[in-house]
């Protein structure tokens, strides 16, 4: 019993610790004043907000195009990478499974180094193409790595079944592979979708003048001193995840069905 409710404990204090500083968040996006101390109750920082932020929403809109294009670009090669490295068999594919790997493991600030020399050494202007080609770089791995744990549970004999009776690789991947690897895609697209959308380390080396994204924008105003129409901002981006959560759960569970 001691080590059940030393767990649980510890479970709680990692929960408060975590869920806390959230709630604080949301209470004073409602509070009248600047400061931390609570004024009274007002919706002026969501009118503000929602009505005089317009380099906010614009932002916005930057990061989730260039999350949806990453994410469905790395999605799309990450799943025929790993349906290669499963079932293919070539040269250097042992090599290859590692070096995979090797994103997951480095320090983003690594990686925004690495590409921010590699666009100076080809001499490739800063902007929204480099920020997307670093989010698709970043992303493909995560999404391999995914799909590869999908695949460890695939019954090849339904492959060779198809073949059997006459279908060709592009009938097999479309209507058997990927259907059957559905979920898994999904969780890699949004996956890809929410490194992309957060992303700040990675894309502050590789942003030009006037392409910033949210994380950025965001990193630009606090600076001096933490805004509390960043805190409405940050209450509508919680309530925007779980929403989609939610959502993607229930919908896996119907493609599951």
């Amino acid at each position: 019993m001691s080590k059940r409710r030393t767990s649980l404990f510890f479970f709680i204090l990692s929960m408060l610790f975590f869920y806390i500083p959230l709630l604080i968040l949301i209470i004073f996006s409602f509070n009248e004043g600047k400061s931390m101390v609570w004024k009274g109750f007002s919706l002026k920082w969501y009118k503000e907000l929602f009505l005089y932020s317009d380099n906010i929403w614009q932002a916005f809109r930057y990061s989730v195009a260039i999350a949806a294009v990453s994410g469905v670009i790395s999605t799309v090669i990450g799943t025929l990478g790993a349906i290669s490295l499963r079932w293919h068999e070539y040269k250097y594919k042992k090599y290859l499974q590692v070096l995979t790997y090797v994103p997951l493991v480095i320090p983003e600030i690594i990686l925004g180094v690495s590409l921010l020399i590699l666009f100076a050494t080809i001499k490739f202007e800063l902007g929204f193409t480099t920020i997307f080609i670093a989010h698709t770089t970043f992303n493909i791995p995560f999404v391999l790595f995914i799909i590869l744990s999908r695949l460890e549970e695939f019954d090849y004999s339904i492959v060779e079944a198809a073949y059997d009776l006459g279908a060709t690789e592009w009938q097999t991947l479309t209507k058997v592979i990927i259907p059957s690897i559905l979920p898994g895609i999904i969780s890699g697209f949004l996956i890809s979708v929410t490194l992309s959308f957060d992303d700040f380390v990675t894309t502050f080396f590789v942003a030009g003048p006037g392409s910033s994204t949210l994380p950025l924008r965001i990193y630009s105003m606090i600076r001096l001193g933490v805004s509390p129409v960043i805190n409405a901002l940050s209450v509508l981006l919680i309530g925007i995840s779980i929403i989609l959560t939610l959502s993607t759960k229930r919908f896996q569970k119907y493609l599951i069905k």
